[in-house]
């Protein structure tokens, strides 16, 4: 993984500057602290900060093909890489170096705007044909690299964080109030909208083109989809006998592990006491012949701490290099300013400043890449609320007779009295629901109503969060109930919150790949054909096909675990004892110059928890949290003034001039000689 970001003048004339492309690289220095690069033509420029995993002495970029016309800057990895490579070689591309990356300028120059099907892993690049003088930017398909953008005026800004673009000094920082409703509506950022006011993410599966040839006027972005999951047809899924189900499964996850194991470092993995780690430990271990290294968080609260479990499935395996983080309230507060810096958003989930602690140890012993489970819940059914939904649609009658979602509203009406019918109606339509997730995210919501002030109300302008989501509506509409559900998670939760404060941005922070085998195009295909009932078999067998599986490598015991969500103490981590800056941030003075929330409501409930006489249930306790991390975000990137901690730095000391002049080039091919 690394760090890309750059400039484009629309009008494809004037010269980027070279230092503010410096700038914007510093910002990423913690994506790629092993080298950097620059390129510069008219009308563009490109910066790249790299963390050096595969082909570690020759992969510097940016990059470019035979003959210096088609240059790109990389994030990711494409894990078939030698597969893709020895195909391309045959019809007579010539590579010049050992980094998996080289391949996106040749699948250009063979497919063009085709290539997309042919690009699999993770990754995120941005990509400039001079002869055509077409850009185009593209992000992997489930969302695990990140990359940003957003035009202003005349000029167009990329990078991998939204700090980059800051550091631009083209585009102002400014909050989106949509984009933070998108916290208190899911506690995830899941759509294009990000909390910048102008700053757009770029969709998983989707590409982004300028067409700098065009005549006349400013070349316009255009965003266009490549690619989306799919379900079969309710009532066309594939059932195969329980052998086949699973020897078709364990052959697609097996592939994907010893994908993921390719690279020029060692590789390391995440365990926690569920059987989605432990699984991907054991094949990893079955696939290379010993076991790998792992890190594992233990909360110190008996109800929360999987230490002990995670233990179990390390000697299970034969792991004996196990690495235990302490994650208590003090770590949590401690590291809060630096997840809330990393992530550029507020992060209600206090669990994520675990595991960038984490990722810390992990740096810290020498590895740069890890293993992790992320992605079985979305595909395979994990979550509670997958089993109340089933329980719910057995009511229904296909999709003409369906008294569940009066029952779903109902009950969602009785959690938020405030909320209209009306209005439930309105979102269910919105995503084509109810689905599995609706009565959880309601129950996020009143977190909104509990906490909002007036500018915030007046600022939304009775916009919902729901509006902003891209889902394929007219698709879902053929799915079974669940595969609808599914989608709903794999296009929201899982982007907007496992791959981002739980995944991407806690890893990278600390110059940390996570690699994510259930995230794999061919696991995701095979469970998104197979029956509903191998995903969810009755009302409690989650996840029935990867435990069965699991069998076939671990214990009775880890195999069958019952999901436990990975979660830390929310807002009394910080607020029954307050640090100063907490305290800070939740003055009445802090809380009236953000102009986010109720001084008065926010007043009462800290009491409430500093007092220890009533505590918070869960989602107003999520929620204050939110209060706390929204705060946080706006002293960090609006200018500071709530409480003592130092701002972000956007505007970085650049490296020397020298550093760009000697790589704004593509180096001729003398100077890049074949490799044998």
């Amino acid at each position: 993984m690394c760090g890309i970001a750059g400039v484009i003048d629309l009008k494809g004339q004037r010269d980027i500057e070279g230092m503010q492309l410096e700038r914007m690289a510093q910002t990423l220095v913690h994506r790629g602290p092993d080298d950097s690069g620059y390129w510069r033509a008219p009308g563009i420029g490109f910066a790249h900060r790299r963390l050096s995993i595969v082909g570690l002495n020759d992969g510097h970029q940016p990059i470019f093909n035979e003959d210096g016309s088609v240059v790109a800057v990389c994030n990711g990895e494409f894990f078939d890489f030698p597969e893709v490579r020895a195909r391309l070689q045959e019809k007579g591309h010539i590579f010049r170096t050992h980094s998996d990356s080289e391949i996106v300028v040749h699948l250009y120059e063979e497919y063009g705007e085709g290539m997309f099907e042919h690009l699999k892993g993770q990754f995120a690049f941005a990509l400039f044909d001079q002869k055509r003088r077409l850009v185009l930017m593209a992000r992997d398909r489930v969302g695990i690299c990140p990359l940003f953008w957003a035009k202003v005026g005349d000029f167009f800004y990329f990078g991998s964080e939204i700090k980059a673009i800051l550091a631009s000094g083209g585009v102002e920082a400014a909050p989106d109030l949509r984009g933070l409703d998108h916290l208190f509506t899911f506690f995830a950022m899941g759509g294009a909208r990000t909390c910048f006011k102008g700053v757009n993410a770029l969709l998983p599966g989707h590409y982004l083109r300028i067409d700098l040839a065009r005549e006349g006027g400013l070349s316009e972005p255009e965003v266009r989809r490549y690619w989306d999951f799919d379900f079969p047809d309710w009532g066309e899924e594939e059932n195969p006998t329980h052998q086949d189900a699973v020897d078709g499964f364990e052959e697609a996850f097996a592939r994907a592990v010893n994908l993921r194991l390719r690279a020029d470092v060692p590789v390391a993995g995440y365990l926690s006491g569920g059987v989605d780690s432990a699984y991907v430990m054991a094949m990893a271990a079955k696939v290379s012949g010993k076991p790998l290294a792992s890190f594992t968080v233990q909360v110190p609260d008996p109800s929360l701490d999987e230490a002990s479990e995670a233990s179990e499935a390390a000697n299970s395996i034969g792991e004996t290099k196990q690495t235990v983080i302490r994650a208590g309230a003090d770590l949590i507060s401690e590291n809060y300013a630096g997840l809330v810096s990393a992530a550029e958003s507020p992060v209600l989930d206090t669990s994520s400043a675990a595991l960038l602690a984490l990722s810390r140890g992990v740096h810290a012993q020498g590895y740069k890449t890890v293993l992790a489970g992320e992605g079985a819940d979305e595909g395979f059914a994990g979550y509670l609320w997958f089993k109340i939904r089933k329980a719910a649609l057995n009511l229904d009658i296909g999709d003409a007779f369906r008294p569940s979602v009066a029952i779903g509203r109902f009950a969602r009406k009785i959690q938020s009295p405030e909320t209209s019918f009306s209005e439930l109606a309105r979102i269910d339509r919105m995503i084509d629901g109810p689905h599995a997730q609706s009565l959880l995210y309601n129950l996020v919501a009143t977190a909104r109503q509990r906490y909002y002030g007036d500018g915030m109300w007046q600022g939304l302008q009775g916009h919902v969060a729901y509006e902003d989501l891209n889902l394929d509506l007219e698709r879902m509409k053929r799915w079974h109930p669940l595969n609808r559900s599914l989608y709903l998670g794999y296009k929201l939760h899982l982007p907007g919150l496992l791959l981002s404060h739980k995944g991407d941005r806690v890893g990278m922070a600390n110059s940390v790949e996570l690699r994510y085998p259930f995230l794999d195009e061919g696991v995701i295909a095979y469970g998104e054909r197979i029956h509903p009932n191998w995903k969810l078999k009755g009302f409690k067998r989650d996840k029935y096909l990867i435990r069965q599986a699991a069998h076939r490598l671990l214990p009775p015991q880890v195999a069958e675990r019952p999901k436990a969500m990975f979660r830390a103490p929310l807002a009394e981590s910080f607020l029954a004892t307050p640090p100063d800056f907490v305290r800070d941030l939740l003055s009445p003075e802090s809380l009236r110059r953000s102009g986010y929330f109720d001084v008065e409501a926010v007043r009462r409930d800290c009491e409430l928890i500093a007092k220890g006489e009533e505590s918070l249930n869960q989602f107003a306790s999520l929620g204050l949290g939110g209060v706390v991390a929204t705060q946080l975000w706006h002293h960090l990137y609006m200018g500071g003034n709530l409480c003592e901690l130092p701002e972000v730095d956007l505007n970085p000391m650049p490296a020397q001039a020298a550093t760009l002049k000697r790589s704004s080039a593509a180096p001729s091919m003398a100077a890049r000689p074949a490799v044998a």
